[in-house]
């Protein structure tokens, strides 16, 4: 079930090697949309860097999240009194305008809830097992594309990174000593350069702490290669040699992350569930079809699992994960209980009343009660969730326990002499009151 909660939050991610400016830019004009609402309180943009944690991302991760490319905003709601929607309602209302934004400016924008039950990865979350990893990418990118083309699937997105470009600068020696400068000079002068150095420590007499003291080159001038022309080194022959000289310049690219869960290799996809049917088992039963007729980089389909995770990755296999996993196992947990509560009931009503047939019709009552259960839920328009069969399951204890008192009172009647249809109108008119 969702709940009324006083705050969301909105991620942001912008393809890799995106400045921070231009990622701040986005974030703006995102929390200036956001400002002008009036279900809005206030707003606060963390670019660059993750915002406080909270119960969101205890599982996401989200206080990990680092780089010039990404940005947090949290969204506190003005009071539940002081306006007309619940959280759920104002979250789906903001998503289509956050990420029209977030598309102008290239980004992806994820417009998150605070869960009411346990925190997971995502609400709909695919993990792809393979032989490979060009492999799992590659199933990856079509489980994305099923995701992106369902109904009341959002906020898709897959924990893979586009490739990006670094540089290395290596000392080239040969130029180096043609130069007369030594390699250690060069190496620590570019260290110095691009990362800055700890020059030693100031001690004032009103800092409780020494005060480091660090060099560093502007920003403004170490963005380039063609800033290093600009950094002159002292040659042992006295003249000035440019930084650019002794120093090579290589392109290449950056390891991308890898995920594992249980020592097993994997590719994550994840998405949000907005809709009519807002529960992941209903989108996750729309896409099992369309997912079986992928066709795999190596031939053959791809299997899904909905419980645990695959014992071999020699073949693609796709394990439903997320608000899925905790629904199944809550309902696998209760419903196993319940069937353990219904013998010990039957045995209990044995020992008490010495028969095999009564218990069986005093508990006949307890499937009966789902007509009123079910058609209630359809009537409010109210998802069937575990807190739902937890009231079942007590609704069950209390059926059987007025079953035993009207075979009791019917007993009694019995002994007194009235016949069946009597003590059966008696026993049931003493229990409709403390009943209603």
């Amino acid at each position: 079930p969702f709940d009324n909660k006083s705050e969301l939050q909105v991620i942001l991610d912008l393809p890799e090697g995106t400045s921070l400016e231009a990622t701040a830019a986005a974030a703006r004009e995102i929390a200036d949309y956001l400002a002008e609402q009036p279900e809005v309180h206030d707003v606060e943009l963390y670019a660059g860097t993750a915002a406080p944690i909270n119960f969101n991302g205890l599982v996401r991760h989200y206080d990990l999240r680092r780089g010039a490319n990404v940005a947090d905003l949290q969204v506190n709601l003005a009071h539940k009194e002081e306006r007309n929607r619940q959280s759920h309602d104002i979250a789906k209302s903001f998503r289509g305008p956050v990420q029209e934004i977030a598309r102008r400016h290239g980004a992806n924008a994820k417009v998150l809830e605070v869960p009411p039950g346990p925190p997971v990865l995502s609400t709909l979350v695919a993990e792809v097992y393979g032989p490979s990893q060009e492999e799992r990418l590659e199933i990856a990118r079509q489980v994305k594309e099923v995701f992106e083309t369902t109904d009341g699937v959002v906020d898709v997105d897959w924990l893979v990174e586009e490739p990006q470009t670094k540089q290395v600068f290596r000392v080239d020696h040969e130029k180096a000593a043609l130069a007369g400068v030594p390699a250690a000079q060069v190496a620590r002068t570019l260290r110095l350069a691009l990362s800055g150095e700890d020059a030693g420590q100031l001690h004032l007499p009103d800092e409780v702490e020494p005060v480091t003291i660090r060099l560093e080159v502007p920003r403004s001038e170490r963005s380039s290669v063609a800033d290093l022309g600009r950094i002159y080194l002292s040659s042992m022959t006295g003249g000035q040699v440019p930084l650019s000289e002794p120093v090579k310049v290589e392109e290449s690219t950056l390891a991308p992350s890898r995920y594992r869960k249980n020592l097993q290799p994997v590719a994550y996809v994840l998405a949000d569930v907005a809709g009519g049917a807002e529960s992941p088992a209903y989108s996750i039963l729309t896409m099992a079809d369309r997912l079986k007729e992928l066709e795999m980089p190596a031939g053959g389909r791809l299997e899904q699992l909905y419980r645990a995770q695959p014992g071999s990755t020699e073949q693609p296999v796709l394990k439903w994960d997320g608000e899925w996993q905790i629904t199944y196992e809550v309902f696998r947990d209760l419903g196993g209980a319940f069937g353990i509560v219904l013998i010990l009931i039957y045995l209990l009503i044995i020992g008490w009343f010495g028969s095999l047939r009564i218990p069986l019709v005093m508990m006949i009552a307890i499937p009966l009660s789902l007509a009123g259960i079910l058609p209630a839920h359809w009537a409010f328009g109210a998802f069937f969730t575990a807190t739902s069969m937890i009231g079942f399951i007590a609704l069950a204890g209390i059926m059987v326990r007025n079953s035993v008192l009207l075979i009791d009172f019917v007993n009694l009647s019995l002994a007194e002499g009235r016949t069946l249809g009597e003590a059966l109108v008696d026993a049931g008119a003493v229990r409709l009151r403390p009943i209603l």
